[in-house]
């Protein structure tokens, strides 16, 4: 690791670890995602998220399989990494590569100049969701506390 890496733990606040989230689309993940940093981050524009999100989805779905996906998207005007983690109510459709839906989504968004450190973060969190015992014990968690505790307990 570089001296620049960052832990789970330094890019996801407790108020952006969300547990069991209603949600019927990927659209709408999405969009619930902008508006909790928005809330957590003031300075940081919920439209201007979601679009880059939704921009980013457009050249590959993040779904990568095994219910899991890790949108992730460059931002204007962001001075820090931020990490979002939902677990899903209910597994929904997010064009995955094994077609399976989704149910564990980690957010990234990265300040727009960060690119070593934001493909490092990236296979970082895709080695960690590659765990599957891992995964089943955040999809256990019952509530936003002891998920947040689970997540930033490997990092």
């Amino acid at each position: 690791m570089t001296e620049t890496s960052l832990s789970i733990e330094s890019i996801l606040a407790p108020e952006l670890t969300l547990c069991g989230v209603p949600g019927t689309s990927k659209k709408r993940i999405l969009e619930l995602i902008a508006e909790n940093v928005a809330r957590q981050y003031p300075e940081l524009e919920s439209t201007r998220i979601f679009n880059n999100l939704i921009s980013r989805e457009r050249l590959g779905s993040t779904g990568i399989g095994e219910g899991i996906a890790i949108p992730h998207c460059r931002l204007e005007n962001c001075d820090r990494v931020v990490g979002v983690l939902m677990t899903l109510e209910d597994g929904i459709s997010f064009d995955a590569i094994d077609h399976q839906p989704v149910d564990l989504v980690f957010t990234l968004i990265v300040p727009r100049e960060a690119t070593s450190e934001h493909l490092e973060l990236l296979s970082q969190l895709a080695e960690t969701f590659n765990n599957r015992t891992f995964c089943e014990r955040l999809r256990q968690c019952e509530d936003s506390e002891s998920l947040y505790r689970e997540m930033t307990r490997s990092s």
